[in-house]
C-alpha cells in the first residue's frame, strides 16, 4: 500500500516485549495500591477501636467520621460506615501489624472482608489467608471453599502415604486428599451407576477441579491399558504437576470394599509402566466411594507398597418423588416472568 510504513522485521519481537513489561508494571502497581490500602484500612481500624476502647465512641461517631472522610476525599469509596465497621472488625480479628503487612497485604480488600464475615476462629482465619495467597484464589473461590469446609475435610483421607512415600512427599501428598469430597454440583438418584458418577463429574469438569485443588491437570476418561493382551480403562486420570506424578482416580457408587485395592493397585502398576516418565514420582491412586468403614480401609490399605488413599464423596440428593409434578415446569416459570416482565413495562 503507497505511503505504508514499512516496519523492521524485528518490530513484533519488540512490540511483544514492551507489552509484557508494561502489563507487568500494570501488575506491580495494581499490586502496591492494594497493599497500602488494606494497610490504611487496618490502620483506620485500628484508630477507631482504639478511641472506642478508651472513650466509649459509639455508632454515631463512625457515622459522623464516615460523612467527614467522604466529604474530604470525593474521590475515594471506601469511607461509607458500613465499611468503616468493617476496618474496625478487621482490625479486631488481626491485631498483629506484621501478619497483615506479609499475609494480609497481597490480597484484597473483599477477601479480607470475606475473611472476617465468615470465620469467626483465628487459626481457620489464618489458614484460609495463607491458602489463597499460596494459590492465587478470587474471593468467589475463598467463599466457596470456607462454604465447603476445606479446611476440616483436608487431609483427612484413610492412605498409606506416610509409609511408602518420602517424608516431604507424603505430607504433600496427604494434604491433596480429603475426606469427603463435595460434589454438590451434581445431582444423581438412588438408581445412579458409576457410569452416571462419571458423567456427571466430567459434565462438570470445571467444578471438579476446584474441589480437587490446586495443581491438577486432567489426563482422560476411560483411559485404555492393554495389559497382557486384554484392555482395561481407568475411570479418570490426572497429572499433579506439584506432585510430579499421575493421579488415578476409581469411582464407586457405593460403600469401600476391601477387594477394591487389589484392583487400583493393579492400575497404578500399569501406569507406572505404561505412562509414567523417568523424572515422574509413582503414581497415586484415590479411591473415591459413597460410604467407607475407616477401619476396614486402613486394613486393606496395610502392605501395600504403592501410594493409595481412600475418600468418600457427598452428593445433593435427585428431587424426592413427593415433590414431583409440585413445582413449576421450565416452561411455566419462562411464561410467569415474561408476564410479569409486560406489566413492569406498562406500569
Amino acid at each position: 500500500m503507497v505511503g505504508e510504513l514499512a516496519l523492521p522485521e524485528q518490530y513484533p519481537a519488540l512490540l511483544g516485549e514492551l507489552k509484557t513489561h508494561i502489563r507487568a508494571a500494570q501488575t506491580r502497581a495494581a499490586l502496591a495500591v492494594n497493599r497500602e490500602l488494606v494497610l490504611l484500612y487496618h490502620h483506620i481500624g485500628q484508630t477507631i477501636l482504639h478511641r472506642q476502647g478508651q472513650a466509649g465512641w459509639g455508632a454515631k461517631v463512625i457515622d459522623q467520621l464516615s460523612q467527614d472522610l467522604r466529604r474530604e476525599f470525593p474521590d475515594m469509596k471506601g469511607f461509607s460506615a458500613r465499611n468503616l465497621k468493617y476496618m474496625r472488625a478487621f482490625a479486631a480479628a488481626w491485631p498483629e501489624p506484621a501478619f497483615v503487612q506479609e499475609v494480609l497485604a497481597q490480597i484484597t480488600w473483599y477477601h479480607n472482608v470475606a475473611l472476617v464475615e465468615k470465620l469467626g476462629d483465628p487459626q481457620r482465619r489464618e489458614w484460609y489467608a495463607r491458602a489463597t495467597v499460596t494459590h492465587g484464589w478470587s474471593r468467589n473461590v475463598l467463599v466457596h471453599q470456607i462454604e465447603s469446609r476445606l479446611f476440616e475435610r483436608q487431609g483427612q483421607a484413610v492412605t498409606n502415604f506416610e509409609r511408602v512415600l518420602p517424608a516431604p512427599q507424603s505430607d504433600l501428598a496427604r494434604q491433596l486428599l480429603k475426606d469427603p469430597y463435595n460434589f454438590d454440583f451434581l445431582t444423581l438418584g438412588q438408581e445412579a451407576q458409576e457410569r452416571d458418577l462419571e458423567r456427571g463429574l466430567l459434565a462438570h469438569l470445571r467444578d471438579f477441579m476446584l474441589e480437587l485443588g490446586v495443581g491438577f491437570a486432567f489426563v482422560g476418561s476411560q483411559v485404555h491399558l492393554e495389559v497382557g493382551g486384554e484392555d482395561f480403562y481407568l475411570d479418570l486420570l490426572f497429572y499433579h504437576l506439584h506432585l510430579r506424578c499421575y493421579v488415578v482416580i476409581d469411582l464407586k457408587i457405593g460403600e469401600f470394599r476391601p477387594e477394591y485395592v487389589g484392583k487400583m493397585n493393579f492400575y497404578l502398576s500399569a501406569v507406572n509402566d505404561l505412562k509414567r516418565h523417568l523424572q515422574d514420582a509413582p503414581s497415586i491412586g484415590l479411591l473415591l466411594c459413597k460410604t467407607q468403614n475407616r477401619l476396614i480401609a486402613e486394613y486393606a490399605l496395610r502392605g501395600v507398597d504403592k501410594p493409595l488413599g481412600v475418600s468418600t464423596y457427598q452428593l445433593t440428593e435427585a428431587l424426592p418423588e413427593e415433590l414431583k409434578g409440585q413445582l413449576p415446569s421450565v416452561e411455566e416459570l419462562e411464561r410467569e416472568l415474561e408476564g410479569l416482565g409486560g406489566r413492569q413495562d406498562g406500569e
